[in-house]
């Protein structure tokens, strides 16, 4: 039984060295070295002031922005996760409703059954940061009445920041494209 403890000791040591101390040096290194930020995120500045990060959703409750997914966790990247309740769940279509009652009252040119499904649904994380062309598209004449500006300006600017991924559907990162309306007279 003596000659096993040691080898089974220095097993011990050297797993833990390999699996514990060495594993998470190389993943640390990697996130550090080839992640954007050093793996902190990617972090959105304007003015020298961070306003957010790329890859999270944030509020925009204001009428002059645009608005991005309604979020089950108040955009909490600590603690992402959905609402948990079915499509056929009366508290959840209580709050569907809210939300599209919400959207009517602030964009009353907009037909109901022109309203996208993603202004009043939550994600599944609920730190979705990114909306549709068409989610926007539809917001474009509330932001111009309140900013004064022409709905072809505001057009433009929404029509440049259009993502087209190789694979999956083009998109809008709400945060990027609401600092850049910020910068349009």
């Amino acid at each position: 039984m003596k000659k096993h403890i040691l080898p089974s000791i220095i097993l011990s040591i050297i797993s833990l060295l390999v699996f514990v101390v060495m594993y998470t040096l190389i993943v640390w290194g990697i996130g550090y070295f080839v992640a954007p930020n050093h793996g902190n995120g990617e972090v959105v500045t304007v003015n020298g002031k961070v306003v957010g990060y790329k890859l999270v959703g944030q509020s925009f409750t204001q009428a002059k922005y645009f608005n991005g997914r309604p979020s089950a966790v108040s955009y909490n990247a600590a603690g992402s996760g959905g609402s948990n309740k079915g499509p056929s769940n009366p508290d959840y279509l209580k709050g569907v409703q809210a939300a599209i009652d919400t959207f009517m009252k602030y964009n009353p040119t907009v037909r109901k059954e022109d309203v996208p499904v993603e202004l009043v649904t939550m994600s599944g994380s609920g730190l979705d940061p990114d909306i549709s062309p068409k989610a926007a598209m539809v917001q474009i004449p509330r932001i111009a009445k309140v900013r004064n500006l022409s709905e072809e300006k505001i057009t433009a600017l929404v029509n440049k920041h259009i993502e087209k991924p190789w694979f999956g559907p083009e998109h809008i990162n709400v945060l990027l494209l609401n600092v850049d309306l910020d910068t349009v007279k």
